[in-house]
Formats: C-alpha cells, structure tokens, sequence
C-alpha cells in the first residue's frame, strides 16, 4: 500500500513539473498577442508586469478575471526566454522567432532597435511600459505600475540618427511637467545600448 502511494505521489511531481515547464500559449493578433488563458494571463502579470488585463486601465495586482493582451516587445522577449508559445491566429501553427521579428518589423517603425531597447532595459531588472501618453516610446519604472510611478521616460535613437538640440529640449520639457526624467538610449555599431539622462538645470 505504502507503494503504490509512493508511486502515486511520484506521478503527481513528476506532472505538476512538466505543468509548470510547459510554455503559455498565446495568438498573434497582427500587433499584439493575447493571452486567452486567464491562469496564464495572471501568472505572467505577477512575473513581471507583462501585458495589459484586457478592459482593465489599471488592475490592481493580479485579483483580474480577464485575458492579457501583450505588445510585440513584450512578446518577443518572453518567446525569447522560453516563457511563452506563440500561435499564429488563423492557423493555430506556432510561430519561430524569426518569423515573429519579421512580422514585428511591419507593425512597428524601428522595431528592432526599440527591441534592444526595451530587452536592455528589462535584463537590467526595470518594469518597461508603452510611454505613448508621454509622447515616448517608453516609460520605465523601478518596481511597476501601480507600485510607483515610472520615473523615466525613454526615447530611442536609432544607429546612425543625430540628436538635434530642439528635440531634446521639448522632450525634457515634458518630461519636468509631467516629474519624471528623460531619457536617450542611443545603440552603438556594436549594438550596445547606451543611456542620456537629462536635468534642468536652474541657475
């Protein structure tokens, strides 16, 4: 008896660790994903703030019944980490990374450099948001949204593009209304992500 409980228990484990290796499941909506399942949807918000509970403005934790809908950088950061499995909307086929930078690439201008952007970013330990409200590709936060407010907001500069003196001006402008820094990633050659922080100075 004793045996076949022990046998038992060891089938469980043995399913529970294959549950928790499988990779979430997620459909390729032309410029976003989504998650359907809202397990799923949950665990990937409390892992790191991924994704947005669809209807949900600002959730309030992880207590949402709702599907997740993510953005491209997100879903090619997680595919690239082995989090999640993504499905193409009409086959039901799962999409190779590749395959995914390239459709990428036509929903988003400079995809690929925002991409490097974002996953420095992210790799560094911040929580990376859509910055469209602030007039910048992103806002970044320490902890996440809903913790505290993002204190930078991030613009791109693509390999090989000047910074022109009115830009940064009117950029750093809004971010002081709005109290947060600015924030210039600019990508080298080489592909390595360097940072601008701008302050007003008052005399």
């Amino acid at each position: 008896m004793d045996k076949v409980k022990e046998e038992r228990g060891e089938e469980k484990e043995e399913k529970k660790e294959k549950k928790e290796g499988e990779k979430i499941k997620v459909e390729l909506l032309q410029d976003r994903a989504i998650v359907w399942d809202t397990n799923s949807a949950r665990k990937l918000y409390a892992e790191g703030y991924f994704g947005k509970p669809l209807g949900i403005r600002k959730p309030k934790g992880t207590e949402f019944d709702r599907p997740l809908e993510l953005s491209l950088f997100e879903t090619l950061y997680l595919a690239e980490k082995g989090k999640i499995e993504v499905l193409d909307s009409v086959s039901g086929l799962p999409i190779k990374i590749e395959e995914l930078k390239k459709q990428s690439k036509k929903s988003h201008d400079l995809f690929l450099d925002k991409y490097t952007v974002y996953k420095d970013l992210r790799e560094k330990g911040y929580v990376v948001r859509p910055g469209l409200k602030f007039g910048t590709h992103f806002a970044v936060y320490e902890k996440g949204p809903g913790i505290d407010h993002a204190p930078f907001l991030t613009e791109v500069t693509p390999k090989g593009t000047s910074l022109f003196p009115i830009s940064l001006v009117r950029a750093g402008r809004l971010a002081t209304t709005v109290r947060k820094r600015y924030v210039t990633a600019i990508i080298s050659p080489t592909g390595e992500v360097k940072y601008l922080v701008f302050s007003w100075y008052k005399p």
